[in-house]
């Protein structure tokens, strides 16, 4: 439900290039990144859980040492920041220029040292960079190419490392929660935030992790905590969804 990360694809050789009119969408949102009660509130109840299930993920594969880190779409940063906060040495990527400087300006009031780079993964791939570890959350289900997007990431991994992905399933609960529910109803995000056909389902993705060369080695669902004010993980994902794949 982050549906605010902007490195989406569009058709063509360059199979990581951004959609202008995503980056324009969430760009103009900028400014409201870290207002916990904006439009971002669904992606602030989310982090929390998303960042430990990656670190405890990412800590059993290369232990409690400063791992670099690639986040894909990484907005203003809500993710990165709390990587960084939790040891890692973070690299944030994003073709919106705007929620990449106001990342910037956040982490800077934080004392937090984290390479922002207003870019896109073609970029990366061109510069021949590898990290152990890459995050594209809430990013897939906003590409034309959700298979070109894999095969890019792919090849941003390093040989026996870890990508975590995180997306929406297309389900009847889905399209009722996440799409209904959470644009129109309750108005949790911008309507047209999300479109349901673009939604990935665990059987999908694990078929471009194959042709990507990559595994999927582990999916947890998400779903609302409403007494602690934020989401849990769950073995139900026929909603929100969080998943580990391996180089």
């Amino acid at each position: 439900m982050q549906g605010h990360d902007t490195m989406t694809q569009s058709q063509g050789p360059a199979r990581g290039s951004a959609d202008r009119r995503e980056v324009e969408k969430f760009d103009a949102l900028a400014g409201r990144w870290w207002d916990r009660h904006g439009p971002m509130r669904p992606l602030h109840a989310m982090n929390p859980v998303r960042t430990a299930w990656i670190m405890q993920r990412v800590r059993l594969k290369f232990g409690v040492g400063g791992v670099q880190v690639l986040d894909v779409g990484c907005g203003a940063g809500l993710l990165a920041e709390s990587l960084t906060r939790a040891g890692c040495r973070v690299t944030g990527i994003d073709a919106a220029a705007e929620a990449i400087a106001a990342a910037r300006a956040h982490a800077s009031g934080q004392g937090l040292t984290i390479d922002y780079r207003a870019a896109e993964t073609d970029d990366l791939v061109a510069e021949k960079s590898r990290f152990p570890v890459i995050a594209a959350l809430e990013v897939i289900e906003h590409v034309p190419d959700p298979q070109g997007f894999l095969d890019t990431l792919a090849t941003l991994l390093e040989p026996g490392g870890l990508l975590f992905v995180s997306t929406l399933n297309r389900t009847p609960q889905s399209y009722a929660m996440a799409k209904l529910g959470a644009e129109y109803l309750l108005r949790l995000l911008p309507a047209g935030t999300h479109d349901w056909q673009r939604f990935v389902t665990p059987g999908e993705l694990a078929g471009m992790c194959r042709a990507a060369g990559l595994r999927l080695a582990d999916v947890a669902g998400l779903v609302p905590a409403p007494l602690a004010g934020g989401f849990r993980e769950s073995r139900h994902t026929a909603v929100n969804y969080i998943a580990m794949a391996q180089g």
